[in-house]
């Protein structure tokens, strides 16, 4: 008679101390009782691919994946999401009972899911959003806001190139201006979305002007430290809705979690306390 076997997943970063995702798995483990374990997994690149080979003998059942593995990871799959494909990154990984490695991207159901919840009366379709950043969660944005219908992104970068880029693999929809321009960008926004890290604790601030912004514009932020950015503040001192970044954090780890362990978790405030602890 063979042992049933408790369920184990973790995340792989490169560092890897400072994830969240630990204290949130464990949350929502002891939330519903579950036997089951969630470690962080410090991987360096060149150890990479032998240690995701090597996780499903070890009993674990699946991964996330935090940088710099994001884009890497996709090279180890059996098989790979087509919005795991559009973004070029994966951050959550499956391992079947077969041995074959399904890779996902969660971060974009993350951010829309997020923005619902906190700006439950957002319409996507009410006029264009306005994007900062062009790396890879922007990729992740971009391809939840064109799901979600809104009809023009207007993106701006620090380097021009790589929102031509974005432009080139998302098409017509995209509109890419200057960063220089991008004050007056914010101007036309339903939504301002900033991808980038100016504003987190340590970086540099985010220096876009944004003294056009409409007070009836949704504004979110996908740092979370800190949980109300100078922007945030901002936009909320104007009479926008605002929307800060801890909830795609969670939001993203769900489908993650369902799969693995077999419960689909709540995002509720115990689990925001929990990820904040």
């Amino acid at each position: 008679m063979s042992e049933v076997r408790i369920p184990l997943a973790g995340v792989i970063g490169c560092p890897v101390a400072q994830s969240k995702s630990p204290q949130l798995q464990r949350h929502w483990l002891n939330t519903y009782g579950i036997q089951g374990h969630y470690v962080p997994l410090h991987v360096e690149p060149g150890n990479l691919e032998a240690v995701v080979r090597m996780l499903p003998s070890m009993g674990f059942v699946g991964a996330n994946v935090t940088l710099p593995h994001k884009e890497n990871v996709l090279a180890l799959a059996d098989q790979v999401t087509d919005r795991a494909t559009l973004i070029g990154a994966a951050n959550t990984l499956t391992f079947r009972k077969d041995g074959s490695i399904m890779a996902d991207n969660t971060d974009g159901y993350g951010f829309i899911t997020n923005l619902h919840q906190g700006a439950p009366d957002w319409d996507p379709t009410a006029g264009p959003a306005v994007v900062l950043g062009a790396g890879g969660a922007c990729r992740a944005v971009v391809a939840s806001l064109i799901e979600a219908g809104v009809p023009e992104i207007i993106l701006s970068n620090r380097t021009r190139g790589r929102a031509d880029q974005l432009r080139e693999d998302f098409g017509a929809r995209i509109r890419v201006v200057e960063w220089v321009q991008a004050g007056n960008a914010v101007e036309e926004a339903a939504l301002l979305v900033n991808t980038t890290s100016l504003g987190m604790v340590g970086k540099p601030r985010l220096r876009v002007p944004l003294d056009g912004l409409r007070s009836d514009a949704v504004v979110t932020d996908l740092i979370y430290a800190p949980l109300k950015t100078d922007m945030l503040a901002y936009a909320e001192e104007i009479g926008c809705t605002v929307v800060d970044g801890l909830g795609m954090l969670l939001h993203q780890a769900v489908p993650g979690f369902e799969r693995w362990f077999g419960q689909r978790p709540e995002v509720d405030n115990a689990t925001r306390a929990a990820a904040l602890r």
